[in-house]
């Protein structure tokens, strides 16, 4: 049987196959006392030789990414999936703070998928290619999650406060935000649209979910804030 370990804040917890192991506001984690948080949010359950995590909340999705980065999903409420690689990353977001645990799993039935780094300042997801200034963006909307030592909780900056962080004026961080979600939706990634009437009102959270869990910036990307791309095309 393989045994499953989460951390989160520094913190190991092992849950035993033979009971339900659960988190939110209450239950075996006790993340926080955010009111923007399920009280029980997230279960886990071992069933038919594997592990599976379940969103049991009303309102908030989660994004479950293999530790390399090279697998991604988004799992709404009411919807499961088994934890099948060695370190899965588990990201959400609750009003203003975002969340991440680690989940680790020994033996693992599936291996995690190696992605290469990007090779200069050029990212590509499937074939839409980032510019600096819009990798810049990402990195600063993210740049609490980086900048902390392991799993744990952080804030995400508004849209103001990002595009001060990078010497922005507001529109144009605006201007490149609704680039970069336009970009990840046309590769399939959910949350970053809405309808007919604009923009999803979630998506800054969306994406620092999305950049976080799949690796598409990390702690090494940091410096890219001290860059100046005045002159960066759209």
């Amino acid at each position: 049987m393989a045994e499953l370990a989460l951390e989160f804040a520094g913190e190991w917890f092992h849950p035993d196959p033979q009971q339900v192991f659960e988190i939110g506001r209450e239950g075996d984690i006790e993340l926080d006392d955010n009111p923007y948080l399920h009280r029980r949010f997230l279960r886990l359950t071992h069933d038919g030789g594997l592990w599976w995590l379940a969103n049991v909340g009303g309102r908030l999705s989660v994004t479950v990414c293999d530790a390399a980065g090279g697998v991604q999903s988004w799992l709404s409420p009411g919807t499961s999936l088994p934890l099948v690689f060695p370190a899965t990353s588990i990201v959400f977001t609750a009003g203003p703070t975002t969340y991440e645990l680690l989940a680790r799993l020994a033996p693992a039935p599936y291996a995690e998928i190696r992605t290469e780094e990007p090779d200069g300042g050029a990212t590509t997801i499937g074939m839409i290619p980032f510019t600096v200034s819009q990798r810049q963006l990402v990195v600063a909307l993210c740049e609490p999650m980086l900048r902390r030592d392991g799993t744990g909780l952080s804030q995400i900056p508004s849209s103001g406060d990002a595009a001060a962080r990078l010497g922005w004026s507001t529109t144009r961080f605006n201007r490149k935000l609704d680039n970069v979600c336009e970009k990840l939706d046309r590769v399939g990634v959910r949350g970053l649209r809405g309808g007919s009437d604009g923009p999803a009102a979630n998506r800054r959270a969306r994406l620092v979910e999305y950049a976080v869990a799949s690796r598409l910036v990390t702690s090494q990307d940091l410096p890219l804030l001290d860059l100046d791309t005045s002159e960066d095309a759209e």
